[in-house]
């Protein structure tokens, strides 16, 4: 390398260069100092819902959605499910056993049972049993005649079998309390035998609720949880012969996800890093590169997670993955170095870094803006990558430029790899004529077109779901046997107090029972249903009292005793000592409260599989004051979708932009940089039609990535042209770009998958394409005013 007249002490730092690199050395000495604390006590995320962009309209949604979810956030239910009675509560004891044991203990909470809970409420509940009707009682009693209602107390107490009952037979004559408490099982999608069972497709099924006593999101990727219920389901097991167990529950979703979040950074990360290094190596063939590029990406890493922590409060465990195949972009500023220093004695590595700066800052420049661009979007965790990214490349290349020329003072050699890959240029084709650019031209059409005739938008939610799918099979089969409802779709009520909400959702509850009826769709949950406006706990005690009165007086004189009715509460139950007892447990998470200036509930339905079932909801909501049909899916992914439109058009301007960047360097040169990525953008979009992959808002992201981290290698043949050692830098950079997010795109998790199926294909395509719009090697290496 000769010298340049603008730099005529090459064979020197640059002016200061030594203070910013000691600058740089006490930043990263308390970055060290970082995770020497952070490691103590790590604060990962491994929420997937951080992925989901923040509630952008009523702030009532989201608090309902979160509280929703927040309720559930602990709690697991298992099923034990035998041929007899008997056999699921042998099941059940010796689950229990196990349960019981300090191990299992210190990770669960002690299993609560719906039998405990039962006599619990039924306590609680008892003294207002006037107040708490069901419609058809309330019907009953108001349209049939005392004679008839006495006749059936007196069938019922003098009866062969005699009538299930809760209270005494003179406290209920009419065994109203009774039929309640199984309009509440019924309701619920249940059927207790007995022994207080659960009886569902031919199964006598006991149920089991655990609490976890650590939040569900704070898992270390053991799978602790899993194996201490296997371990217990093992021992039901062996006490019951052909048990059917089930386990659902939010806990156990976020411990598959931690688990597989743990196993994919070990996979891409170290998979990634063993690729760069052995490219590295082969290239090379020495130590000193090998672990300069290491420090490198580990100084990258490190500080990204620092920063990243700093400006977040915690990093999320989605974010570590991505960040894992950053190694495989953040290695190019090294081997850039690396390539370029082969056959360069090490005087003039100063002279070299003067040279290559310019392009090392322009392709940081343009990497840093495409990751920038994932920071545009709504969602907390794309933040949180942009961040990490951004971060990690520009740790990375900082420590290139400032300890690279002072640690890397020997001869770098050149090995017989790194000549036949530099080598490969010279017989790399030019589209250098019109001809060769019709031929490009025609394969383009040929494979792009029909390619993305059969693209298809599709950013529903539940594509992105990652659980494994047993594990959802339970779930569902859980939700079914139970009437669990969705948490994603749900009526929201409003009103001004308490009061007010209980009676709009009385109104609404009535026509959820319409439609129920017709079997249009499934059932409902309700804090009305427990717990009645006071009007109407006003209305339904004045009715039985009148009519269990007259009842009575007709059985006294039948029977010749003096009968009269028990003693019940004097007024109606408040709403407050409702939820502070254990009969709301099953509603509880119902009651939002104070909403803004007045209070809120929701309603939550179940059974969604129905056809149409969802437009039948809706329209239940309409011509309601102060209700509203929630649907926090499909809300979702209508999102989902304006926001894939709209980074498109994002990318579309970033494009725009960027050539303006390179139009300011290159001039009439810029196209040469930027075509290689456009073309292969398009390409990729067209191989995911021809594999029939849906486009999402995750392949559009990875378009601007693309954007970013493609134009790097036309920058290094268009700044060093004809170079053979940049060409050996961009094939060793892009092979280890190719691998990590190849490695992505084999996450279980859909958004990091189709992320890396992007990037599989655009950089292994703009790879192919950037030497073929290069500019013939006698062009001048500093000036793009020559013409194309």
């Amino acid at each position: 390398m000769t010298d340049s007249p603008l730099f005529p002490d090459a064979s020197r730092p640059l002016r200061g260069w030594r203070w910013l690199a000691l600058a740089w050395l006490w930043v990263l000495a308390a970055v060290a100092w970082h995770h020497w604390t952070f490691w103590q006590s790590p604060r990962i995320d491994t929420d997937v819902l951080a992925l989901l962009p923040r509630e952008a309209g009523d702030q009532t949604v989201a608090d309902a959605t979160r509280r929703i979810a927040e309720n559930s956030s602990r709690d697991i239910v298992v099923m034990l499910g035998a041929k007899d009675a008997a056999g699921a509560l042998a099941a059940r004891q010796a689950f229990d056993r196990h349960m019981a044991q300090p191990a299992s203990q210190a990770l669960l909470a002690t299993a609560r049972s719906p039998e405990d809970w039962f006599a619990q409420a039924r306590d609680v509940l008892a003294p207002y049993r006037d107040r708490l009707l069901t419609p058809a009682q309330r019907d009953m009693l108001a349209r049939t005649s005392t004679d008839a209602l006495a006749d059936a107390a007196l069938a019922a107490l003098y009866g062969p079998m005699g009538a299930p009952r809760l209270t005494e037979w003179r406290n209920d004559p009419l065994g109203l309390w009774t039929q309640w408490w199984q309009a509440q099982a019924a309701a619920a999608g249940m059927a207790l035998d007995g022994d207080g069972l659960l009886q569902a497709e031919g199964r006598h099924w006991t149920v089991l609720q655990l609490s976890l006593r650590g939040s569900a999101f704070r898992l270390d990727g053991e799978r602790q949880l899993q194996d201490t219920l296997d371990h217990a389901t093992a021992a039901a097991t062996a006490a019951t012969a052909d048990l059917r167990v089930l386990k659902a529950g939010v806990p156990l979703h976020a411990e598959s996800a931690a688990v597989q979040a743990n196993r994919e950074i070990n996979t891409i990360g170290w998979g990634s890093l063993a690729a760069v290094l052995l490219l590295v190596w082969l290239a090379f063939r020495s130590l000193r590169p090998l672990l300069l590029v290491a420090l490198s990406l580990l100084v990258g890493c490190a500080v990204a997670l620092t920063v990243t922590v700093l400006v977040f409060g915690k990093v999320h465990l989605l974010t570590l993955i991505f960040g894992a195949s950053l190694v495989g972009v953040a290695e190019d500023y090294g081997i850039h170095w690396f390539a370029s220093r082969q056959g360069v004695a090490s005087e003039r590595r100063w002279s070299l870094l003067r040279h290559l700066l310019p392009g090392l800052w322009l392709a940081l420049l343009t990497s840093a803006m495409a990751y920038l661009a994932l920071g545009l979007a709504p969602f907390p965790g794309l933040r949180q990558m942009a961040l990490f990214s951004v971060v990690g490349l520009t740790a990375a290349f900082l420590t290139v430029i400032f300890f690279f020329p002072w640690l890397d003072g020997g001869q770098v050699r050149t090995t017989g790899f790194s000549r036949w890959l530099g080598g490969t240029l010279t017989r790399w084709p030019r589209v250098a004529s019109r001809r060769a650019g019709a031929v490009l031209a025609v394969v383009m059409l040929v494979v792009a077109v029909p390619g993305l005739m059969r693209v298809q938008g599709n950013d529903d939610l539940r594509g992105l779901q990652s659980s494994p799918p047993e594990l959802i099979a339970q779930q569902r089969d859980v939700g079914r046997l139970l009437g669990m409802p969705s948490p994603a779709q749900f009526f929201l009520v409003q009103g001004r107090d308490a009061e007010q909400v209980l009676q709009r959702e009385e109104q609404l509850v009535a026509r959820l029972r319409a439609v129920e009826a017709q079997g249009s769709v499934g059932g409902h949950r309700a804090v009305s249903d427990w717990l009645p406006s006071q009007r109407r706990q006003d209305e339904d005690a004045a009715l039985t009292a009148r009519v269990e009165r007259d009842v009575l007086a007709r059985l006294s004189v039948a029977t010749g005793e003096t009968l009269s009715r028990g003693e019940f509460a004097a007024s109606a139950m408040h709403l407050e000592t409702f939820l502070a007892s254990p009969a709301s447990l099953p509603v509880r998470h119902l009651w939002l409260g104070q909403v803004g200036q007045g209070m809120a509930s929701v309603v939550m339905v179940n059974d969604l599989s129905r056809t149409d079932a969802l437009a039948t909801f809706a329209t239940q909501a309409e011509g309601l004051e102060g209700v509203r049909w929630v649907d926090r899916t499909a809300d979702i992914s209508r999102l989902l979708t304006h926001y894939r439109h709209m980074m498109s058009w994002l990318l579309l301007a970033g494009v725009v932009v960027v050539f303006a960047v390179l139009a300011i360097r290159y001039r009439a040169q810029a196209w040469r940089v930027i075509t290689p990525t456009l073309l292969a953008g398009v390409l990729t979009v067209a191989l995911l039609g021809w594999l029939g992959q849906p486009l999402q808002l995750f392949n559009v992201l990875a378009l601007m990535l693309l954007l970013g981290m493609g134009i790097d290698y036309g920058i290094f043949l268009v700044e060093h042209r004809g170079d053979a050692s940049a060409w050996l830098a961009v094939c060793v950079g892009a092979a280890s770009t190719w691998l990590s997010f190849g490695l992505l795109g084999l996450s279980a998790t859909p958004a990091l998958r189709a992320f890396g199926l992007t990037l599989l294909f655009g950089i292994g395509l703009v790879w192919l394409l950037s030497p073929l719009f290069r500019p013939p090697p006698d062009d001048s290496p500093s000036h793009g005013n020559t013409a194309a």
